[in-house]
C-alpha cells in the first residue's frame, strides 16, 4: 500500500487539528511563553518522534526568530548543557514527559519555573506537536534538500 496523506484524505479532521493548534498558540500567548521556547519545544518533540519534516520547519522558524545555532546543536542533550534557563529546562522536561507518557517517580520539571498557565499551555503544545508529527510521519511528507 502506498502512503496516504492524512490531510488530503480527511481534510475536515486536518482542519480541526489546525483549529486546535491555533487555540494552543493563543494559550501560549496568554501564558506569556517566550516564542523561542515554543520553537524549542516543537523541535524537541519532533526530535523525540523522529519527524524530519517538523524538525526542518521548526529549526528554520527558530533561527528566523533569533535562536542561536549553538543552542539548537545541543537541544537533543539539553540536560547536559548550560545553554538553557531554568524555565526552558523545566519546559523541556515537561514535554519529554508528555511525549513519552512515562510517569517518572519525580516530576523533574516541577521546580516552580513554570506557573500553572504555562504548564497547561506547554503541555497542550506538546500534545498538538505530537499530533502534527504523527500526521507528517504517517503521510510521509517529503523532506528533500
Amino acid at each position: 500500500m502506498s502512503s496516504v496523506n492524512l490531510g488530503k484524505q480527511h481534510p475536515s479532521v486536518y482542519q480541526s487539528l489546525m483549529k486546535l493548534d491555533a487555540e494552543v498558540r493563543a494559550a501560549l500567548g496568554a501564558a506569556e511563553v517566550d516564542p523561542l521556547l515554543v520553537e524549542l519545544v516543537k523541535i524537541r518533540v519532533s526530535q523525540l518522534n523522529g519527524c524530519a519534516f517538523c524538525l526542518r520547519m521548526h529549526t528554520r522558524d527558530s533561527l528566523a526568530k533569533g535562536e542561536k545555532a549553538d543552542r539548537l546543536a545541543v537541544l537533543a542533550a539539553w540536560w547536559e548543557s548550560q545553554y538553557f534557563t531554568d524555565q526552558e529546562r523545566a519546559a523541556l522536561a515537561l514535554v519529554e514527559q508528555v511525549t513519552s507518557l512515562a510517569v517518572p517517580e519525580r516530576r523533574t520539571w516541577d521546580d516552580g519555573s513554570l506557573d500553572d498557565a504555562q504548564v497547561s499551555a506547554i503541555s497542550w503544545l506538546a500534545t498538538v506537536m505530537n499530533a502534527w508529527n504523527r500526521v507528517a510521519i504517517t503521510s510521509h511528507y517529503p523532506v528533500a534538500p
